[in-house]
């Protein structure tokens, strides 16, 4: 459309002068008013129609030519002041006009490299991979200072804090007692400098060791051996079990064989090599405390019994999963045979717990249905339900092992019953009476074998005795 207007324009040039005529002639001038050729709010006043048409068709292609100054500005048409057309003029960058309607500059300077050769942009501190060389000092530098070049920096690790040692410590000897590597914990002990506190992990330890288990307690002395050298000297030991003997009283409050346990610790120190021999001589006469005098006569005996043969190495015993199956099973049917005789089950409880094996519990309860099975009176029937029941209700043993167990002697109560020949219905009472009491289920229950049983078919067969299963 402004092309064609364009070309119409060209065609047909239209003088400022043609847009207004006069209505009167020259001697209605003074009478009548003139309208003169001026723009009002857009549109050209004019006399007739013709010419209105045309000052609306050049309004409009001058509308249309402003429009797309700011793309064509300077290069392309334009209009003069009277309203003609001008071809090939071009506008100063300078002057008003220009700035208004060029708003963009489209020039097409320079060579169309990305900026800063590709190393700007927000957070960026150069081109990708570059690699910044050491930087060289100024000499001209105002703020240069001559001992500046000769200074070196290096890391410094702050002081542990006294208040803030056993917070740091603590979780370090937790998780060792989970994963058992010592080497790990010498290297997190060698980050932090300990300082003058550096004798009190092998205290913190072994008191943390005292209410733990006794594989908490065998791995707390491999710990001592192993940072003795590395990570702490001799004489940071000695110091720390003598803290340790200071502290008995308090330590007495929260477990009570605390005197008996240090002792030990005391006396494997000694076997490792960690103490020296005259350790527990030199504390003869000079100690007043009743616990530090019980600690280190338990210390002196048990070294006494290793010159015998007793080896101290094995004093605390290996952790659960880690004894052979064999030892397992003779140390349950030992504490099956106690608690028949003493009848205590929270001290059967307490040592089934220590043998720390929650997984082979139904070992437990297999032996325990066996020599229920094997017996010949009503009590060890009685006292050993009351044990399941104890045990299964304080969650000891879970229902998973306790199931197991009882499948494991269904399945062998046919190589049973050639030893005990009532091993069937002492089997059916036993499972009956196990779940009255709520020990077992019902679909526990079920699973229980059947024995045959005999009958006579008839006389004319010679009193032959047949078996038969339901």
């Amino acid at each position: 459309m402004a092309t064609d207007c364009e070309a119409w324009l060209n065609a047909n040039p239209v003088e400022a002068e043609d847009l207004s005529d006069t209505f009167a002639s020259g001697d209605e001038d003074n009478n009548r008013p003139v309208i003169s050729n001026n723009e009002v709010n857009g549109n050209w006043l004019c006399s007739s129609s013709n010419s209105i048409h045309e000052a609306r068709l050049k309004a409009k292609a001058k509308r249309r030519l402003r429009k797309n100054s700011s793309r064509d500005s300077g290069r392309g048409d334009s209009l003069s002041d009277n309203g003609d057309v001008v071809r090939g003029t071009s506008v100063a960058p300078t002057s008003p006009k220009s700035k208004l309607l060029d708003r963009k500059s489209r020039l097409g300077r320079g060579r169309g490299l990305p900026k800063k050769g590709g190393a700007g942009g927000k957070g960026v501190w150069g081109r990708s991979g570059e690699v910044y060389g050491p930087e060289e000092v100024d000499v001209k530098d105002p703020n240069y200072d001559e001992a500046q070049g000769s200074c070196v920096y290096e890391a410094v690790v702050p002081p542990l804090d006294e208040r803030d040692f056993e917070k740091t410590v603590t979780p370090i000897v937790q998780e060792y007692f989970e994963h058992g590597d010592t080497n790990e914990v010498a290297e997190l002990l060698a980050e932090l400098n300990l300082g003058p506190l550096r004798n009190g992990v092998p205290s913190l330890a072994v008191s943390m060791a005292l209410e733990a288990k006794a594989s908490h307690r065998e791995l707390t002395s491999r710990l001592l051996a192993d940072l003795c050298g590395p990570v702490l000297s001799r004489s940071d030991m000695e110091n720390s079990f003598d803290k340790l003997l200071r502290e008995l009283p308090d330590l007495v409050l929260d477990t009570p064989g605390a005197p008996q346990l240090v002792g030990q610790f005391i006396a494997r120190a000694v076997s490792d090599q960690i103490l020296s021999q005259s350790y527990i001589e030199g504390y003869k006469g000079k100690v007043d405390c009743e616990h530090i005098r019980a600690s280190l006569d338990r210390a002196a005996v048990l070294l006494k019994m290793s010159l015998g043969g007793l080896r101290i190495e094995n004093q605390w015993g290996a952790g659960g999963g880690q004894r052979p199956v064999k030892q397992l099973i003779k140390e349950m049917n030992l504490l099956l045979k106690e608690y028949i005789l003493s009848g205590d089950c929270k001290e059967a409880e307490r040592c089934l717990k220590d043998l720390e094996v929650p997984h082979f519990h139904h070992e437990f309860v297999y032996e325990a249905m066996v020599m229920v099975l094997e017996s010949k009176g009503e009590k060890t029937f009685k006292m050993v339900l009351q044990l399941l029941k104890s045990l299964s209700a304080s969650s000891v043993i879970t229902v998973d092992q306790m199931t197991r167990g009882y499948e494991r002697v269904y399945m062998d109560i046919s190589e049973i019953n050639i030893d005990v020949p009532r091993a069937y219905f002492i089997l059916e009472q036993l499972v009956d009476t196990s779940f009255s009491m709520g020990i077992i289920g019902v679909k526990l229950r079920d699973l229980c074998p059947c024995r045959g049983r005999k009958r006579f078919v008839s006389e004319g067969d010679g009193g032959v005795v047949k078996l038969e299963s339901y």
